[in-house]
């Protein structure tokens, strides 16, 4: 006779409070392992959430969080007043949808591409090439693109010259300048953008590529039919999570990049935090602009969950 364990259950036959805490008890050593992590995101997520509450305030180090004068939205009305906000949107939102655009299928595309070729050696070899440039920080590929792309020494102008070009002046050019930071981006990271879609593909169940033979189709049907088609609920959650930081671009790039002469064009929500953040010492002006950016990044994940549940889609929650 087994001596089964009975786990109590209410009236509607949900378990009770005292099951949950026998799960807890059962899988202890699971949890212990997740630990170190939720301790990250309490510490360095939750916690400074209460910061954004500065951003109502006039805030004053010397006065304390609890002393400042409360101000309500008056940092938003500035914000929304200030001649540079249309500006700052611009630029901020022209970026990012030219990676969006440009970026996200790139690493897709790559990953089909690797995920074709039958010559492991030969397929390690190119996955550690592209791999590389995540590894290098930006002070380093802004270096390089420097080295490249300056009017007096860059490589690429004397090329030019050679060919019986007159030389071009990339850094400064305000029409170029979205370009050579999107293309910065995808020789930096569509490599590393391949390890999610890989892992995705090579979960993709076999017997579906041999009936696709089967019937007749090549590579390029098997891929179009058979491989997209099973990672598709990967790229729409990647495409939610990227849309939700649509109002985010990398400050270090785009200040290491930025000149005088490329400044309307350059300026973002980011540069601009800096500025006035760190450098004027406005903690609770700049706070309501990030305050702000979070806000309009967290419609655009509800908005497009929606929208991508609408047609059929899972979705990220």
């Amino acid at each position: 006779m087994t001596n089964n364990r009975i786990i109590p259950r209410n009236g509607r036959g949900q378990l009770r409070t005292h099951s949950v805490l026998y799960g807890l008890r059962r899988d202890r050593l699971l949890y212990l392992l997740a630990l170190p992590m939720l301790a990250y995101f309490v510490i360095f997520k939750y916690i400074p959430i209460w910061g954004v509450l500065i951003s109502f305030q006039n805030y004053s180090p010397y006065m304390g969080f609890w002393k400042s004068d409360w101000v309500g939205f008056e940092h938003f009305q500035r914000l929304f007043s200030n001649p540079d906000f249309l500006i700052l949107l611009r630029n901020t939102m022209a970026i990012n949808v030219m990676n969006l655009l440009l970026f996200f299928p790139l690493p897709i595309v790559l990953s089909l591409m690797l995920n074709e070729v039958k010559n492991q050696v030969f397929k390690k070899w190119v996955q550690s090439i592209v791999y590389l440039p995540h590894f290098l920080s930006w002070v380093i590929i802004v270096g390089i693109s420097f080295l490249m792309l300056s009017q007096s020494e860059g490589i690429v102008n004397k090329l030019l010259e050679a060919m019986g070009f007159s030389k071009f002046d990339f850094l400064t050019n305000v029409n170029w300048f979205w370009g050579i930071l999107t293309a910065q981006s995808i020789w930096k990271d569509a490599g590393w953008g391949t390890i999610i879609f890989l892992a995705a593909i090579a979960a993709v169940d076999p017997q579906l590529y041999e009936a696709a033979r089967m019937d007749g189709a090549g590579r390029l049907r098997q891929a179009w039919h058979v491989t997209l088609p099973c990672i598709r609920n990967v790229i729409v959650v990647l495409l939610i999570l990227r849309v939700g930081h649509i109002m985010d671009v990398g400050f270090e790039q785009v200040y290491l990049m930025m000149n005088g002469a490329v400044s309307q064009v350059a300026d973002v929500f980011d540069t601009y935090v800096y500025r006035s953040g760190i450098q004027q010492g406005q903690f609770s002006y700049s706070t309501a602009v990030g305050l702000f950016k979070s806000v309009v990044g967290l419609i655009l994940v509800i908005g497009t969950n929606h929208l991508v549940k609408r047609f059929g889609e899972e979705g990220v929650y």
